[in-house]
């Protein structure tokens, strides 16, 4: 993160102190342009051995995760990430017992994992241990979540880690930063075959694939491979309004359910404390704008 990331807008020399401070996360792969957030405080800002890591106190929303700059999650929204990239592949998936995180170490798809009586035990594989550390100091509504006995945590390069697990999981879920830096493996085609390799026979995989506004790119490359890979392939959105262009977005890869004839409205009814999932959200999540469709 370098002095644009960061930006001093007013400091009081009569009582030096800053009257102002917003973080700018510009929009990778080009765009040119990046939304600012006002902050109230830096709690943590340092290098661990894979990447920057900041955890800011922002004024309107809540706590904020940034990690190289990019920001990963506010209190305010994380929640219609984590909802989606959870209970979409959970209530979809008759017996979700054996679930595979890789990434995830601000603990909030873990926390929403744990809310399926049907899982059994939770495999967390976050390359960074750093991360994990640091949310759970100053992010204890999502890190909480590892405490749980049914998590384990593996510090270890996810792509490496599903070529050592053949034939193991009801469910993976990719919740990966972006295609920069160490996440770029996760988007390639390599990965998505380890990945179904890891899978039982009747496993899902739901993979974080960027906003269909901004990486249009790295969206149809991944469909033109996974594709071939899974039989049951689907695109879904969640709208989260911190993130540059308010949407992200998810692939869905089965070996056999499909995302919407297979969706248990029954299991769905049982979950409480939820707050963006439903079951019509999950249905119309996968209904593209026609760019979209064009893109898969």
């Amino acid at each position: 993160m370098n002095e644009k990331d960061i930006a001093l807008v007013d400091f009081d020399p009569d009582k030096n102190q800053i009257t102002e401070l917003w973080f700018n996360d510009s929009i990778e792969f080009g765009h040119g342009c990046r939304i600012s957030i006002r902050i109230k405080n830096v709690l943590c800002h340092y290098r661990s051995k894979y990447q920057e890591i900041a955890i800011f106190e922002t004024e309107k929303l809540g706590r904020m995760l940034v990690l190289d700059g990019i920001t990963m999650l506010t209190e305010f929204d994380e929640f219609a990430y984590h909802e989606m990239i959870v209970h979409v592949p959970l209530l979809v998936h008759p017996n979700p017992a054996k679930v595979l995180v890789i990434g995830g170490g601000d603990g909030g798809t873990v926390r929403e994992l744990l809310k399926h009586p049907e899982v059994q035990e939770i495999h967390v594989c976050e390359l960074d241990e750093e991360v994990v550390k640091a949310c759970k100091k100053y992010l204890p509504s999502l890190a909480s979540s590892f405490d749980d006995p049914k998590v384990k945590l593996f510090f270890e390069d996810g792509a490496r880690f599903v070529t050592e697990h053949p034939g193991t999981y009801d469910i993976i879920i990719v919740d990966s930063t972006d295609p920069i830096g160490p996440g770029q493996i996760l988007f390639q085609r390599k990965f998505y075959e380890d990945m179904k390799g890891a899978l039982k026979p009747d496993g899902i995989a739901v993979t974080q694939c960027e906003s269909i506004w901004l990486h249009k790119h790295v969206i149809s490359g991944v469909a033109s491979f996974a594709k071939k890979l899974y039989p049951k392939l689907g695109y879904y959105l969640s709208m989260v309004p911190a993130y540059p262009s308010g949407v992200i977005g998810f692939f869905f890869c089965s070996l056999e359910y499909d995302p919407i004839e297979d969706l248990s409205e029954e299991r769905a009814a049982r979950l409480s404390g939820l707050r963006y999932y439903t079951t019509s959200l999950h249905r119309a999540a996968f209904t593209l704008p026609r760019f979209g469709e064009e893109l898969l």
